[in-house]
This record gives structure tokens, C-alpha cells and sequence, in this order.
């Protein structure tokens, strides 16, 4: 082996599409996708209801997404700014999450948007 340690080794039944793509990699661009596609999930709802509306699913993805790219930041890639740019949106959506369940509880039929 290389040294390196398979989080860091290409995955090999990826190798025939040309992609050289680490599981570290694979977290952060997984991260990356969740985190820009609570986005669509914020649109659909608000189209939805006809008002600017944040489902809950929006603070689940926000919170996934950052701890994936954050650890793809911390473990894989070791970059300062990366880290930076995704340990805030964490705590703000883990605060945001919180909000919302105390105001509408755990289950969503307790209060409208």
C-alpha cells in the first residue's frame, strides 16, 4: 500500500467512468449536494403554500450536509476554511432546529408556518 488509508484510496468500482473519487470525497460532495438541496425542499414547500415557508426537512439537510462537508473538511481534506465555512452553519441550524420544534413541537400539525 501507498500509505495512505482506504478513506483516502480511490474506490474502485468507480474506476471504469474515469472518476477518481475517495470516500472522503464521496462524504464531502454528498455533503455539499445535501446541503445546496435543502434549497429545492425550501422552493417546493413555499410554492406549495404560496408564502416564504422553511420546512423542517430544510434544518434536517442543513444540519447533514454541514457535519458531512465539515468532516470531509476536518478528516479528508484538513482545510482551515472549509472547516470555518461549515462549522457555523451547523450550530445555526442545529439553533434554527431547536426553535422550531419548541414552537411547533415534534409533531408538525401542532402550528402553521
Amino acid at each position: 500500500m501507498d500509505g495512505t488509508g482506504f478513506m483516502d484510496s480511490p474506490i474502485a468500482w468507480l474506476a471504469w467512468t474515469g472518476l477518481h473519487m475517495s470516500p472522503w470525497k464521496l462524504i464531502g460532495l454528498t455533503g455539499a449536494l445535501m446541503f445546496g438541496g435543502r434549497w429545492v425542499v425550501q422552493f417546493v414547500a413555499s410554492k406549495r403554500y404560496g408564502k416564504p415557508v422553511i420546512p423542517r426537512l430544510f434544518w434536517y439537510m442543513s444540519i447533514l450536509g454541514s457535519v458531512m462537508t465539515l468532516a470531509y473538511f476536518v478528516f479528508g481534506k484538513n482545510d482551515s476554511v472549509g472547516i470555518l465555512q461549515n462549522l457555523f452553519p451547523t450550530f445555526t441550524a442545529c439553533y434554527s432546529l431547536w426553535l422550531d420544534i419548541r414552537h411547533r413541537g415534534w409533531r408538525r400539525d401542532k402550528a402553521t408556518h
